[in-house]
């Protein structure tokens, strides 16, 4: 054999060669320059054993510089306890792909109608899909079901306090799909209800996207917001951090008719910024209209437990882009991993990380404005986040990389928005205050 990982036989190769119409590979090839072929060496290394491949790729990581990480803005560095990759591993479970075949699937559906329950009481919705990409696309998918709810209104609106990240997948989903999107002015760091009441007259509005806690880490008050929205025929929809609603008031509770957001603060390690996964919940009005699947339980013939896919949108499989989303598969692994978390950490557990960076980020803030040398941007109630203004903040950030401290997000020219979990500790903490 020519090439040894290759499974073509030399009898393959000439078959194939004569097929399309060539004497040999060269000529196969000859249409590329010869300017950029590549004609040399490969530098590959000789054979290693296990222990110096482990030595290799050692000497690699011990290049990365590990951070104490007070940084945020959607991803979080939060706790993950030693069973939860553990569980994740079990053959049973170990897939990312859609269960089509719910016979053989009970482990995926199980987790999935698990992690569905949980969704729903985490949100106070009636309703959970399988699970979503991420964040930010199950925040743009429930744009697009606002938008198909509707024949007329060809206008969503969003809260400027939505983190631009979403903001920007909200504009892409929007440009190829034909919605107008149009933002809500910010007052002191949180929307504006003024500029709601009269934008929402004003457009033909099919849908309103605000996000708790929002952006800068304030925990806005949306009374109202569901009514003015409900009373002009438009879905109100809330983004959150699925770990902060352990105490926050859920998006149910605000009148929410979606509510969608990330699940990486339930345990999922940052990772460099993936993958993780969105979740997106409902009221059981908009069951038919959710993108993916909803898996639910039985008894099979047996009498005996099951888990179906109760409902999924074959148009998306089959109508391309015709079809109301193309969300057909799952984050599934992803998904395993925040329900095992889920069930570990528990009502109470959940309750109490969520409490421990709370409490830290108020101490944080308390300590940094004490300094003289940093001012809280917005005089708002904040979760575990928030935004400061700093003196000389590029030095002050450079120097705690130094120290190996992420201090934060940068955000304008002089601003920091900074996170705390329940990972951080009082010293960490009086570590940066100290370097301010």
């Amino acid at each position: 054999m020519t090439y040894k990982y290759f499974p073509h036989t030399e009898e393959d190769i000439r078959e194939m060669l004569a097929k399309v119409g060539v004497n040999s590979i060269e000529d196969l090839f000859s249409e590329i320059p010869e300017a950029i072929r590549f004609r040399g060496d490969y530098e590959l290394p000789e054979a290693k054993s296990e222990l110096e491949l482990r030595n290799f790729f050692q000497k690699i990581g011990d290049k990365n510089q590990q951070f104490t990480c007070f940084a945020g803005a959607g991803v979080y560095d939060h706790y993950t306890p030693s069973a939860v990759p553990n569980i994740v591993s079990r053959s049973e479970y170990l897939t990312s792909y859609t269960p089509y075949q719910a016979e053989i699937s009970q482990g995926t559906l199980h987790y999935i109608f698990e992690f569905q329950s949980m969704m729903t009481h985490l949100t106070g919705m009636d309703i959970s899909n399988a699970s979503m990409y991420d964040g930010s696309t199950a925040t743009a998918e429930a744009m697009l079901m606002a938008f198909n709810a509707s024949s007329k209104a060809d206008t969503v609106l969003y809260s400027s306090t939505l983190d631009p990240k979403t903001i920007a997948v909200l504009k892409t989903y929007a440009h190829f799909h034909g919605v107008k999107l149009v933002s809500l002015d910010s007052e002191n760091g949180v929307t504006s209800k003024n500029d709601l009441k009269q934008k929402i007259t004003q457009e033909k509005v099919s849908g309103v996207i605000v996000q708790q806690p929002n952006f800068f880490g304030i925990i806005e008050d949306y009374s109202d917001f569901a009514d003015i929205c409900h009373e002009n025929k438009a879905l109100f929809v809330m983004n959150s951090v699925a770990a902060d609603l352990a105490l926050l008031k859920t998006p149910g509770e605000w009148g929410a008719d979606v509510a969608v957001g990330d699940v990486q603060s339930l345990g999922l390690p940052m990772a460099f910024g993936g993958p993780y996964a969105g979740y997106m919940c409902s009221t059981s009005k908009l069951m038919r209209k959710l993108p993916g699947r909803i898996v639910g339980e039985t008894k099979d013939q047996r009498g005996q437990r099951a888990y179906v896919l109760t409902l999924q949108a074959r148009e998306q499989h089959i109508r391309r882009q015709k079809a109301t989303s193309n969300i057909c598969s799952n984050q599934s692994l992803v998904t395993l991993f925040a329900t095992i978390y889920l069930s570990i950490m528990g009502k109470e557990g959940l309750k109490e990380a969520a409490q421990l960076g709370y409490d830290a980020a108020h101490y944080l803030c308390d300590e940094f404005t004490k300094t003289g040398k940093a001012k809280l941007v917005f005089n708002q109630p904040f979760f575990n986040e928030f935004l400061v203004r700093v003196e000389n903040r590029d030095a002050f950030y450079d120097k705690a990389i130094t120290q190996g401290i992420l201090p934060g997000v940068k955000v304008g020219e002089d601003l920091l928005l900074i996170a705390v979990t329940e990972k951080r500790t009082k010293e960490e903490i009086d570590t940066l205050v100290a370097l301010l």
